[in-house]
């Protein structure tokens, strides 16, 4: 029945094969902490107790909370003859913390008790108000500074090219440190640390909006120009590749204005681009991630940085398995769009469903 709708077919395959990969991905994030010291005794080791027995207990509710040691289903900890917590397999704890992910509990943290969800949701709109407009304006500024240094050449490609180039070559968190120390510590232009002026109180009023936008602007450059640079040289090859082809050709020969010709040279050098840009999202959220922590930006990349200098697991687990997530379903959207845009994809699809 799905031959009749190649695309269906297509999108459901795809789907299937991303769940798979997610399902890869949260076995990973289950047992990469556990290949090394069991996160419980580093917590132990860390702390003092004022008694054994005060020890034992606090010992069994990080192990309960953690999933590694076995519980009925009234939460109650299942103990051995002698009256020792009996340790779970690693089978029984997958199945268990799987269970608790697809449920939305991602555990509680080590450090504050907190709920991990929690923690996320105060920190997610602050990566999100970063990285969706970053990704989005560097990827349309970028295609579209590319294609013109495609079209015109001369001295606007000269500058450009080599301009897109240096960016493009620059880590994400070398760059930011650069714009912190000239930015905001030499000439002290713009704010160096922060996401709003610390004697604010969060809220609509006026005043912590113009602060929250005055510390946004050093963040934002520096993840948006590597990124329209790296876009920028992508375009131009496409698009003097694209130059050379015969419909661009006749459409000059026609007389069309060049904007139109711009049109056409944009829309089709745009698919491999989009290509690109699934293949490069991963690269990018994690270097957006390591923005955060060089302005101590309150997203997910400091609470990351906070997780893994108190040895946090539940919570590097929960925000990892959240960047996991969040690429992955990145990439599938991608994938869907370049089906819906590229006529080569609906006329392989439509071939194979024959």
């Amino acid at each position: 029945m799905l031959k009749k709708y190649p695309t269906v077919r297509y999108v459901l395959q795809r789907a299937i094969w991303y769940f798979l990969t997610f399902l890869v991905a949260l076995s990973l994030n289950f047992f990469l902490p556990r290949l090394g010291s069991d996160p419980v005794d580093i917590m132990m080791a860390q702390s003092s107790f004022s008694s054994p027995e005060i020890r034992k207990q606090t010992e069994e509710n990080l192990r309960k909370d953690f999933g590694l040691i076995v519980v009925d289903k009234q939460g109650n900890i299942q103990r051995d003859e002698k009256g020792n917590a009996i340790k779970a397999s690693k089978i029984s704890q997958l199945v268990n913390y799987i269970g608790q992910v697809f449920k939305g509990d991602l555990g509680t943290s080590f450090k504050n008790q907190k709920k991990v969800s929690e923690i996320i949701v105060q920190a997610l709109p602050w990566t999100l108000a970063l990285q969706l407009p970053t990704i989005l304006f560097g990827w349309i500024f970028g295609n579209g500074l590319g294609a013109l240094a495609a079209y015109r050449r001369g001295v606007f490609d000269k500058v450009i090219f080599p301009l897109a180039l240096l960016m493009s070559s620059i880590p994400f968190f070398v760059f930011g440190m650069v714009l912190v120390y000239f930015f905001g510590i030499v000439w002290e232009i713009f704010p160096a640390v922060g996401a709003y002026s610390l004697e604010l109180t969060p809220g609509f009023s006026l005043d912590f909006i113009i602060s929250v936008a005055y510390h946004y602007i050093l963040p934002f450059f520096s993840i948006f120009l590597i990124l329209a640079g790296g876009q920028a040289i992508g375009m131009r090859s496409m698009g003097i590749y694209e130059l050379g082809t015969d419909y661009i050709k006749y459409a000059k020969w026609l007389g069309l204005k060049e904007s139109r010709v711009l049109v056409y040279l944009f829309r089709n050098a745009m698919l491999p681009q989009l290509t690109g840009l699934a293949l490069s999202i991963g690269q990018m959220v994690g270097g957006a991630l390591i923005t955060e922590m060089i302005f101590s930006y309150p997203g997910l990349g400091m609470a990351m940085l906070t997780a893994i200098q108190t040895n946090d697991y539940p919570v590097i687990q929960g925000v990892t398995l959240l960047i996991t997530t969040s690429v992955l379903l990145a990439n599938f959207t991608v994938d869907i769009l370049i089906a819906l845009l590229d006529p080569r994809v609906k006329q392989s699809l439509s071939m194979d469903a024959k």
